[in-house]
Order: C-alpha cells, then structure tokens, then sequence
C-alpha cells in the first residue's frame, strides 16, 4: 500500500497531512457530573467560575499567610473559583438547588442552563427551586431574557432571607460588597412572585420527599442548607458555608467579607464540619472545586478537617454515592 501510495505521488500529501496540527479548542463541554444517591439522581451542574482574590476577601488570617497557603496548594491568586448547582431527580420531582448569576456577573459565569441541557433536561421540566440564599450568584439564573427561566416550577426560599433582601431599608446598612444583591434579588423575584410561584419556608421544611430544607443563618440573615436522603444514603448541600478549601478546611475560624454574621457563619462551618466528619455523609458545595462532591474528615494531627474529593464513578448500575 505504501509503495502504491509513493508510485501515484500521494505519500507526501499523507505525510503532510498527518503533521499538521489541530485547531485548539480553547473552551470546555458544558459543566454536569452525576451521582447516585439511592434512589435518586443528583447531577452537579456548573454555572462557570470566577476569580476570588482570596488573599483580600478572607478575614483571619494574614495575607501573607492566604498567599502561602496557596502557594503550598499550588493554585495562584486570584483563585478561579467554581459556581456549582445541584439538580435533584427523585424519581417523581426534578428539584434544582440554587440558580447561578445568570447575566449578572459577565460571559464566565451564567452557564447553568446550558449544563442543565447538556444533562439532557429542559428548564421547563424543574418542578422545585430552592435558594440557599439571596447572593447576586445564586439567584441571577432565575431570569432569562428578563422571564423566568424555570417557567414551571416553585420558587422556595428561607422568609428570614426573603424578607431581609427585600427591605429596601436593609440596603443602605449592608456592606458595599453585596449591596448589589438588594437591587438583583428584587428582579430575579418578582417574576415569580407575580406568577404565584414563591413559596417561603420557616424552619427544617420538606420540599418533596427527600428534600429538606434546614436554616443554616450567618454568610446570610436566612443562610440554608439543603439534606438529601433516599435509601439511607445521605448529602447535604452546603450553599455557602465554605469558600476556600484551602484555608477553611484547616482553620474554620476563617471567614469572608461577604458574611452577614462573620462569629454566626464560623460557628455554622466548625458546626457543618464536625457533623459531617462524625456522620460520614457526603456533601456539596457552591464554591468547591467543581463538581464538589465529597466527605469531611478530621485532620490527624488535630488541626481542622481536610475535605477528601469524591472519586469519579461511571455510575454503574448499584453503585451509590451514600455514607
């Protein structure tokens, strides 16, 4: 064949061909990874990532110590930071965790409807939204071109939380650095509010069957985390008690300039640490490493926790991502 090929002269156009170089890509499939937990579905969704110049944003410990400590973790500052979501299929209900920006916080961010799609659903099959909280970049996806983009679901929040960001009174006395959320929280909302879609919850609430909701106050006035359990399989989704794995894990103390409560946010993350580290249950995050699927365990030295990354599975069938 290649005698063939060199006789007619083509060998040269094979060789050629074969060196060329291809296009680079320069951009990622979509962001989704899924796991079993029980019986249900749960698929880590991502809204895209942004830069965190932690070595500003952290409040107790240095920055030289920040810098260090991420030096060691071999990641530079600013940090990219991931935006998780978190789609919950029961079976019976598709429940999704937290919006994304949306259009809010520029072209790396706002892709949560493109890894929803990805995943093989559409924005109108959602049943249940819930919030965490009320942050430009868990609530900015709930629009989309100026409708709600989960046209047939519930909106669920926390009352604390709803009723604090729409008190226009609240605004002037909150920190510069999330005021914005006053004026987004108002647009992304009403939608829903005039559709007869938002529904407030007041305590531990079940959403659907599965799916509980659990006041968590402190990074906000009406902070929640939300537990999901089937089959004695449980994770609990985290929303924003952690946004630096790097110094959190090993030192809770330390906090962030977004807190509403700075000793009521430490006091939930040693909290949510220690419950998961003695428990064993898996959690999620919205600022972990994507998809952020993992346990706590204690450090074996005393100092802190270390948070250990779920492997990656194929999802085979019986295989589960439970305790």
């Amino acid at each position: 064949m290649l005698a063939s090929a060199l006789a007619l002269g083509i060998g040269p156009m094979l060789t050629a061909g074969a060196a060329s170089a291809a296009p680079l890509v320069r951009a990622q499939a979509p962001g989704y990874y899924r796991l079993m937990l029980g019986d249900f579905e749960v698929t880590a969704l991502s809204d895209g990532t942004i830069d965190f110049p932690m070595d500003q944003l952290l409040i107790g410990a240095s920055p030289d110590t920040i810098r260090t400590q991420y030096r060691k973790a071999f990641q530079k500052l600013p940090v990219e930071s991931s935006m998780n979501q978190f789609l919950i299929n029961t079976g019976t209900r598709l429940v999704l965790v937290d919006a994304g920006a949306g259009k809010f916080y520029g072209p790396d961010l706002g892709h949560t409807i493109a890894g929803l799609r990805a995943a093989g659903y559409a924005p109108e099959q959602v049943d249940e939204v819930v919030i965490t909280h009320m942050h430009v970049d868990h609530i900015g996806g709930l629009l989309q071109n100026g409708q709600r983009a989960f046209p047939n679901a519930t909106l669920h929040v926390d009352k604390a939380e709803y009723d604090y960001w729409m008190n226009h009174a609240n605004e002037s006395g909150a920190s510069a650095a999330v005021r914005v959320s006053f004026d987004v929280a108002r647009k992304t909302f009403e939608p829903y509010v005039a559709a007869g879609k938002l529904q407030l919850f007041d305590g531990e609430t079940q959403i659907t069957p599965g799916v509980r909701a659990i006041p968590r106050p402190g990074h906000t006035p009406g902070h929640s985390f939300f537990a999901v359990e089937s089959k004695g399989a449980k994770l609990v989704l985290w929303g924003d008690v952690v946004h630096s794995a790097v110094m959190q894990f090993r030192d809770p103390s330390v906090r962030i300039v977004w807190d509403s409560d700075n000793r009521e946010a430490e006091r939930v993350r040693e909290a949510a640490f220690a419950d998961a580290a003695r428990q064993g249950y898996l959690i999620g995050a919205a600022h972990l490493s994507f998809p952020s699927f993992g346990h706590v365990a204690r450090a074996e030295d005393g100092s802190g926790y270390v948070y250990v990354p779920l492997s990656y599975t194929q999802n085979r069938p019986g295989a589960s991502g439970g305790n």
